[in-house]
């Protein structure tokens, strides 16, 4: 899809109400490669490598905020023609996944209409790790130190890879590789050092839009153990949706999707579908 000369890379799979899927930072479409074919038969499902990331562009100057992300996967839904969806996100992805089910509350009818929400680890304001941790990488000194290690990336990626599992053990097979195929590409960790810069601040912004959200049937989804965004934040994050289901998955980290896939697909199906005639 085109946007504005920049070429966004989506994947497309199944039949029946439609579902987008947001990935995380440093993810792509990839991140999707067990839920989208057991989601087939009940859903028509998009899952788009985000701009700046995956096999998609990566612009100069683009706004990389949680809102201007938000906003360019309203247009994605726009393009395609969906005058409603569901819409899960991922980490980051679960943050822009908020910011875009606020902006649709703000329209007047002219934007799809989020039906569902799902919520998978999501980047949010309560989980103290987040909170410290990205924003420091957007400082001028925290900004070096990761050019210095995205230099060591070869070597680095498969430890912290490895750290988004609970058991390394569970790590499906080729994922490693699968995660690294986008690094050949350029421009990647200046689209990440560029999302982090913002961090502090999309934080500040996304709880103030969370009383929103609060009508939209959510499920938020966790892993017990998630090193990156902390399973305590599930109930501060959960009291902002009137309608709302948690599900935390014991002994999983920060890739529910991969790492306990079929539970995973399993609990997402029974949401999606369980208010159908």
């Amino acid at each position: 899809m085109d946007f504005e000369g920049a070429r966004m890379r989506y994947l497309r799979a199944g039949s029946g109400p439609p579902l987008i899927l947001l990935h995380g930072l440093m993810g792509y479409a990839f991140s999707w490669r067990y839920t989208m074919p057991a989601l087939a038969p009940y859903a028509t499902v998009y899952a788009p490598d985000l701009l700046g990331s995956g096999f998609s562009d990566r612009p100069r100057g683009i706004d990389h905020t949680v809102r201007g992300t938000a906003l360019r996967v309203l247009r994605f839904a726009e393009n395609l023609g969906l005058a409603s969806f569901d819409l899960l996100g991922t980490s980051r992805g679960g943050a822009v996944a908020m910011a875009v089910a606020a902006e649709c509350m703000d329209a007047d009818g002219s934007k799809p209409w989020v039906r569902r929400l799902v919520l998978v680890c999501p980047v949010n304001p309560y989980s103290a790790h987040g909170r410290w941790l990205a924003p420091f990488f957007g400082t001028g000194f925290g900004a070096t130190l990761f050019r210095v290690g995205t230099a060591c990336m070869p070597f680095l990626f498969p430890y912290f890879h490895g750290r988004l599992y609970a058991d390394h053990h569970s790590i499906p097979p080729g994922s490693l590789e699968g995660y690294k195929a986008p690094l050949a590409i350029p421009g990647l960790f200046e689209h990440a050092l560029s999302i982090v810069r913002t961090w502090t601040a999309d934080l500040r912004e996304l709880e103030m839009l969370l009383p929103k959200l609060a009508p939209i049937p959510t499920l938020l989804m966790w892993g017990s153990k998630d090193p990156a965004v902390y399973v305590s934040s599930i109930e501060p994050l959960a009291r902002h949706f009137a309608n709302v289901q948690t599900i935390v998955f014991p002994g999983v980290g920060h890739l529910p999707y991969e790492e306990c896939r079929e539970e995973f697909n399993r609990a997402l199906i029974e949401f999606l579908t369980g208010d159908r005639d």
